[in-house]
């Protein structure tokens, strides 16, 4: 009796039944191409890993923790990004999240920091296989805008930053990369 009602009931049962309906409304004229895009690349975000959108370690732009500041301000206006990962000798010892505005602030200070490491905010580290829609509500709930993606060995294997992940989710399947080749990761 419950499978004869629920297949009187319109209502899907899953995901596929779902896209299927979305698809019927738009060869209805409910809805627009370009909406059923959208909502078809909305329901993809929970099959995707943090790994399939990453920005891969060699795209990252990654600051030493031991340059001087003034060779730091360079690379931050060079790349144009606000976030960059911070790493001691090694580039798998992330130390911390550097903000261009505290540099600038530290830079312009009077009796500003001596080195780097005063002005770093702590790293979130993140596993590749962690779900993509999990990493969305834990940026929302923490306000936290970027994580340093590890592999399985406890390696540097990329970043995941907020503002990226909102352009990355109509285009992650068919990249593994949210930036353009030859373009230096956000």
């Amino acid at each position: 009796m419950e499978r004869i009602s629920s297949a009187f009931s319109g209502e899907p049962d899953t995901r596929e039944d779902l896209v299927a309906i979305m698809r019927d409304a738009r060869a209805d004229g409910l809805i627009d191409a370009d909406t059923l895009r959208m909502m078809e690349g909305a329901l993809s975000v929970s099959e995707l890993t943090v790994g399939d959108v990453m920005v891969s370690r060699s795209q990252m732009v990654s600051l030493p923790a031991d340059a001087r500041f003034l060779d730091l301000m360079k690379q931050v206006v060079e790349s144009g990004h606000s976030r960059f990962p911070v790493h001691g000798e090694d580039r798998d010892e992330i130390l911390g999240i550097l903000l261009a505005k505290d540099l600038l602030r530290g830079v312009v200070a009077d009796n500003g920091p001596g080195d780097i490491h005063a002005l770093l905010r702590p790293a979130v580290l993140i596993p590749e296989s962690k779900k993509l829609n999990l990493l969305l509500k834990e940026f929302r709930l923490s306000h936290n805008h970027m994580a340093i993606v590890v592999d399985e060995y406890g390696g540097v294997a990329g970043l995941k930053s907020r503002s990226r992940t909102c352009s990355s989710r109509s285009s992650a399947r068919s990249t593994t990369s949210t930036t353009r080749p030859g373009t230096p990761a956000r």
